[in-house]
């Protein structure tokens, strides 16, 4: 099979979706893959490594994109929009619920887009958006610390406190993976942290790994007078192939400190606070409520080589699977793939996102058939 890696033109998107050793390993099962030039210089991947890999190179787009099988991180920007073609399979993050203009643009393809981030969703594995939530949550603990220093805007306070001072204060909405991690952050740090979760059944889990050091509300009673108190505010509710709810109104944040910081890592699904919309790496944060409000979808590019590492872990055994046997008999051998096909040959074969968006929804089987 032809497979194609264009270079990623989201403002601030430096990963990519292979590197030269992934390149090789699809080399090797026989397939052509075609490189845009410059598709891993941000980090770090020479063109050159990928000819030593036996992938080839192309000095624009448009090669790229008559592929048969694109293999790529983040959605269609509008640039991209009329790339795709009828019969062509795109791999990537799709991202179709908060942009009507890219969904309607990738129904009108007729191209097939497979979305990483609910690939393993029907038994809640989520492999490949797995490792960028965890790094997303690591992050969004060092970037809301950042936003807190006085002179990015914040109100100057130092999570781990000092002799005498106490620590701030985290606030943590959710406690899947994202959670998880911004919570081992925040606690490793030192930061006194309160964690809000839909349930209480990864409280356990949490107490055993972290003491006694952290509270915990099944539930989000109490929400709005814990953000009285809070520092940094981190929303990490992830429901696989649906917009997140929004839990946190503007009245609630107006009950935020002057100064405080919310990192809203679910933008990609709309964002839990009612104030939050999506901003890019080059202009990442803006105030609402007197709060900064840090909202950027592709927060792993920020450290864009150990994304793009972890990602291609994820993301390659599908992609030869897929190379190999084209879509119906890799959904055989990865059925796990079914629940990331969003759109087939004009039709949204997702069951959430057709319900998000209020559209007609088409059994995957009858789209492919």
């Amino acid at each position: 099979m032809l497979i194609g890696v264009p270079r990623e033109v989201k403002d601030g998107e430096f990963r990519v979706a292979l590197s030269p050793a992934g390149a090789e390993r699809l080399a090797r099962d026989g397939h052509e893959v075609l490189f845009e030039r410059g598709a891993g210089a941000q980090v770090g991947f020479a063109d050159g490594a990928y000819r030593e890999a036996g992938a080839k190179l192309a000095d624009g787009p448009d090669a790229v994109w008559s592929c048969e099988l694109i293999v790529k991180v983040k959605e269609l920007q509008p640039a991209e929009f009329a790339r795709p073609r009828r019969g062509q399979m795109v791999f990537g993050f799709q991202q179709f619920g908060p942009d009507a203009r890219l969904l309607d643009a990738a129904l009108a393809s007729r191209a097939t887009f497979i979305a990483y981030e609910t690939v393993g969703q029907d038994d809640a594995s989520l492999p490949i958006v797995a490792p960028m939530s965890a790094l997303a949550g690591r992050l969004a603990v060092q970037i809301g610390a950042w936003y807190l220093h006085k002179q990015n805007g914040g109100s100057g306070v130092l999570l781990p406190g000092i002799d005498g001072v106490a620590p701030g204060r985290v606030t943590i909405v959710g406690a899947g993976n994202v959670g998880a991690n911004a919570l081992a952050v925040a606690h490793g740090m030192g930061a006194a942290v309160t964690v809000f979760a839909k349930s209480g059944r990864r409280f356990d889990a949490l107490r055993a790994r972290h003491g006694d050091r952290l509270t915990l509300h099944a539930g989000v009673a109490g929400l709005a007078e814990t953000l009285e108190d809070t520092d940094l505010l981190i929303g990490a509710v992830l429901t696989p192939g649906q917009m997140s709810p929004r839990l946190v109104t503007r009245a609630m944040l107006a009950r935020m400190r002057m100064g405080s910081v919310l990192v809203d890592v679910g933008i990609d699904q709309g964002g839990i606070a009612e104030t939050s919309r999506a901003t890019t790496h080059s202009d990442p944060v803006y105030v609402e409520e007197g709060v900064l409000h840090y909202c950027v979808p592709n927060m792993p590019s920020a450290c864009a080589r150990t994304a793009s590492l972890a990602l291609e872990h994820a993301v390659l055994p599908y992609a030869r699977a897929l190379a190999r046997h084209g879509l119906r008999r890799a959904l055989e051998e990865r059925p796990e793939l079914a629940s990331g096909v969003q759109v087939s040959a004009g039709l949204l074969t997702h069951e959430y996102l057709a319900r998000d968006t209020r559209r007609a929804c088409t059994p995957l089987a009858k789209a492919l058939a």
